[in-house]
């Protein structure tokens, strides 16, 4: 598991190493180009607790300190179907939402 850490002190956001990689390639994108956006995740809870989790929605602004923290080494080829579907998410009216990595068109 990967970790997106935001803000001082961080605010730690679990995703798999591959969630993270392709998350990590739009929020650069809109970063670079200097637009802010919402990030919305799922948060599970606490594990030792009958109480489900809801969801955590941060702001992303350029002057924040963000980290993406990986597990592995490697780096495995992106989706370019799930990165055209999380910059969509992105650029519309809510926020970015980790989407299931749908299959690859060739």
């Amino acid at each position: 598991m990967g970790k997106l850490l935001y803000g001082l002190p961080p605010v730690e956001i679990e995703l798999t190493d591959r969630e993270l990689a392709h998350v990590k390639v739009v929020m650069l994108t809109k970063l670079r180009r200097s637009e802010m956006f919402a990030v919305t995740v799922d948060d599970p809870g606490d594990p030792g607790n009958s109480v489900p989790g809801g969801r955590r929605t941060l702001w992303i602004h350029p002057t924040i300190p963000l980290q993406f923290q990986f597990d592995g080494l490697g780096e495995d080829k992106l989706n370019r179907a799930w990165l055209e579907d999380l910059m969509a998410s992105a650029n519309g009216g809510g926020s970015l939402r980790v989407s299931p990595e749908p299959a690859e068109s060739h």
